[in-house]
């Protein structure tokens, strides 16, 4: 017995498709367990502000510098001594 083409084609189709219809099944019901899970937890009432952060002054601001210089002058292709800093400021 010899099985035709359009048989091996719908057989196909319908295995993705039936694979692919479980995959959204699955995915449908996980997406509902996490919901759940994720309602459980205790949202606190009021939220604390965070305190400022204070800004330390840089160390070895030179040698920073320097080091900055010396990767860009690398990168460049040129010579440490052809870069100049105008400025250097901490974010």
């Amino acid at each position: 017995m010899e099985i035709s083409n359009g048989f091996v084609v719908v057989m196909g189709l319908g295995v993705v498709f039936f694979g692919l219809i479980c995959i959204v099944v699955l995915c449908s019901l996980m997406s509902l367990i996490l919901k759940e899970r994720g309602q459980k937890k205790e949202v606190p009432a009021s939220p604390v502000a965070a305190p400022p952060v204070q800004v330390a002054p840089i160390a070895n601001k030179q040698e920073i510098i320097a080091g900055v210089c010396a990767v860009i002058a690398e990168e460049l292709g040129t010579d440490v001594t052809s870069i100049k800093v105008l400025s250097f400021k901490q974010i």
